[in-house]
């Protein structure tokens, strides 16, 4: 189930542009989340209480978003849009509503540049909008000599085994569903790579299972990898801490004991864990050949 909501604003102005999803403005079309990612950043705050229940749709967002970017493109502030930031503008609603798909078509009407970072193979479905504004959007001038495309698609991932995937992203579609749909952006000429963020400690960043991730991702055709270790938020029943931790606990026992031991009272993994961690991410990625940013 979910509601419609009115919102006062639909697109956000990022203060300082990221380095990896080069985010000028973001915008989410939904509110909450039904992807119910065990480890998701959002659960530690006050909107991680009962994400799925909470499922909005901005209904208002296609008049907000047509007016924000008839003033920016007014005013030559074109930019990166990042969809989404705070949860998947592919959510299972997004069949039924095709409000993500509406805000494309405004998006391109006025020629901005962006980049989709998603969970789900929905996003083909939108391939034909996509095309339009990879050969219509205008860049910021200070990416124009970087940049070779303006549309940018980052499959999200946690692991590509379907059995983890659905401990810690039960309500997502499937890794393997995922790296099809890599390959099919890929194939449709698409800039498209993997956000492999977060990678869980001891589960899916072992020597092992990352040979097998890479070697899928560089087969599927994937132009870039941005990897990231995991960081846990809150102490309530709902937060990312507990609910991972609980995964953990039930699922794999036999690595709780460092998960309460780093996790339990940090958000993040201790320093010598996270050297060893980007060491060994910029030897694969250099490995199999993978650039670290979109440029």
């Amino acid at each position: 189930m979910y509601q419609y909501i009115n919102v006062k604003t639909i697109l956000n102005k990022t203060k300082k542009r990221d380095s990896h999803f080069l985010d000028d403005y973001t915008l989410n079309p939904y509110s909450a989340c039904s992807f119910n990612c065990t480890y998701c950043y959002i659960r530690g705050s006050k909107f991680g209480t009962n994400m799925a229940e909470k499922l909005s749709v901005k209904q208002n967002a296609a008049e907000l978003l047509d007016k924000a970017l008839a003033n920016r493109a007014k005013k030559n502030q074109y930019g990166i849009i990042v969809m989404s930031s705070a949860t998947d503008p592919y959510l299972q609603i997004e069949k039924e509503t095709q409000h993500t798909r509406t805000l494309l078509e405004i998006i391109l009407k006025h020629k901005f540049p962006l980049h989709i970072i998603t969970k789900s193979d929905l996003v083909i479905r939108d391939f034909d909008l996509l095309q339009k504004i990879n050969s219509t959007a205008i860049l910021p001038n200070d990416l124009k000599e970087k940049l070779a495309n303006k549309l940018f698609i980052t499959f999200s991932f946690s692991t590509t085994d379907d059995a983890k995937g659905k401990i810690f992203e039960p309500g997502a579609p499937l890794p393997s569903i995922r790296l099809k749909a890599l390959k099919t952006a890929v194939d449709y000429g698409f800039h498209s790579g993997v956000s492999l963020m977060p990678l869980l400690p001891y589960i899916t960043d072992t020597k092992l299972h990352l040979d097998e991730m890479f070697q899928q991702f560089k087969n599927a055709g994937a132009k870039y990898l941005f990897p990231s270790t995991i960081t846990l938020f809150g102490n309530e029943p709902f937060s990312g801490r507990v609910l991972t931790m609980n995964a953990v606990a039930k699922h794999f026992p036999e690595v709780l004991s460092k998960y309460q031991k780093y996790l339990i009272n940090d958000d993040g993994m201790p320093t010598f864990y996270r050297e060893a961690f980007g060491k060994k991410m910029k030897q694969m990625c250099e490995e199999y050949k993978f650039k670290n940013s979109l440029f």
